[in-house]
């Protein structure tokens, strides 16, 4: 009887020393954990084909795990000095997003560096051999060839990620706006201010043409309208001063203003 005794607690003491080590996985919430198994001794080691996706797994102390993401995930790499067809380097922010589809696979194939070891260089190339077909003003200035750019590196990174069997699916990808150097962004500024400067000095210019064409017009009507009343360059002027003194003075009927001419004060009642 002591000896079964003995026997259970031995069992019982060995059974909590397994536990205690035991590694622990579990997931949380879009993750997978890839179970890689390092026997110390007996057996084989490598990647367990059934990944951790929910609750809590135990595996022996010498296994590790890999928690890859399953959710889309973004990937964003800065491009300076980007040389152009014209020679101009500019900047580019370029943003890839990427989902996995197999988590085993990918672990297994590709290791857990799978986007620095796989994509991230080869990513940059086609961003550059693609603004290398492209002139400056077209790709950072009037942002036209953009369009074209996302389109050709995204069935590029298509093709490259099915030729390579990567277990990834590109879910979006755009290059930013390009930045040009500060030189360029200077001399554009420049370039604008004289331009608007040009435009304000037409704007100016038509306007006081327009000024001088009205009062061409105008001084053509009042000579037409003293020629047809027989009126002497004198007689016409005496008339317009009657007029205006008429409009300063008599415009309630009442009014009476004191003129003075020739030194001498006149007095002109213009009312009605």
């Amino acid at each position: 009887m002591q000896i079964v005794r003995k026997t259970l607690v031995g069992v019982a003491v060995a059974v909590v020393l397994a536990a205690a080590g035991c590694s622990k996985f579990s997931p949380n919430a879009g993750h997978e954990i890839v179970l890689v198994k390092k026997p110390w001794i007996f057996g084989h080691g490598g990647v367990d084909e059934v990944p951790v996706k929910t609750g809590l797994t135990y595996g022996a102390f010498t296994t590790d795990g890999v928690d890859v993401y399953m959710q889309p995930q973004k990937f964003e790499t800065e491009l300076p000095d980007t040389m152009t067809s014209d020679g101009v380097p500019i900047t580019f922010h370029a943003i890839m997003v990427l989902q996995v589809t197999d988590s085993v696979s990918l672990i297994k194939t590709f290791g857990p560096d799978w986007y620095r070891n796989n994509l991230e260089e080869p990513f940059k190339t086609m961003v550059r051999q693609a603004v290398r077909k492209r002139g400056m003003n077209e790709t950072a200035i009037s942002t036209t060839a953009l369009d074209a750019i996302d389109i050709e590196i995204h069935d590029a990174l298509v093709s490259f990620i099915a030729d390579k069997a990567l277990p990834v699916k590109l879910v979006t990808m755009t290059v930013g706006k390009a930045n040009p150097p500060d030189s360029v962004k200077h001399q554009r500024i420049e370039t604008a201010t004289q331009e608007q400067r040009i435009q304000t000095e037409m704007q100016k210019k038509l306007a006081e043409d327009q000024r001088l064409r009205a009062e061409q017009s105008r001084a053509n009507a009042d000579n037409a309208y003293r020629e047809s009343m027989h009126l002497s360059p004198e007689q016409f002027i005496q008339l317009e001063m009657i007029k205006m003194q008429e409009q300063v003075c008599g415009k309630d009927g009442k009014a009476s203003c004191t003129f003075v001419q020739n030194g001498v004060s006149q007095v002109y009642n213009l009312g009605k």
